[in-house]
């Protein structure tokens, strides 16, 4: 056996180890968040009998009574997005005259729910005087017609939003 000194080893260098990546940590995505909820719509239909007197578009003590429980009750725990409140009247009468009825019909319902604290500006009112009848009638006798086109004579209330419950 030689022994060399200062010469290199005979024997190969044990091999370098190839450097392990660096552990990279994924992390999972953040959960999605809750859908919203859809927004409702509920359209509710308030007889004018209770509403208003016949030709008529100040509102009566129980038609005031109708709203609180038909409508505001309703509404009390809704985000509201709108509430479109639509006047209509029966087909007695010129086209000008029920328009401007059925405007005021609505403008009448409107003005009480601000008052029950529904924002005015969620509130929108339209008249459509006698174009969308849902009784037809053929009585010939004045005092018969009036009294079967009553259903005719009304204000929708339908209001758009979401639960808070």
């Amino acid at each position: 056996m030689t022994y060399k000194f200062d010469a290199p080893p005979l024997l190969p260098a044990p091999p370098k180890l190839a450097e392990a990546p660096p552990v990279v940590v994924v992390q999972p995505p953040p959960p999605a968040p809750p859908p919203r909820p859809t927004p409702q719509v509920q359209k509710i239909t308030l007889d004018s009998k209770a509403l208003f007197d016949f030709d008529k578009a100040d509102l009566k003590p129980e038609g005031k009574t109708a709203i609180d429980s038909q409508v505001v009750g309703k509404l009390t725990n809704v985000k509201l997005e709108i509430v479109l409140v639509t006047g209509h009247t029966d087909r007695l009468g010129t086209d000008s005259y029920n328009q401007k009825l059925s405007e005021r019909r609505a403008n009448a319902v409107r003005d009480y729910l601000v008052t029950k604290g529904i924002a005015r500006d969620k509130i929108e009112t339209i008249g459509m005087g006698k174009k969308q009848p849902v009784a037809q009638c053929d009585q010939k006798n004045v005092k018969d017609l009036i009294a079967c086109l009553q259903p005719n004579r009304r204000v929708d209330v339908e209001a758009k939003g979401e639960s808070m419950m």
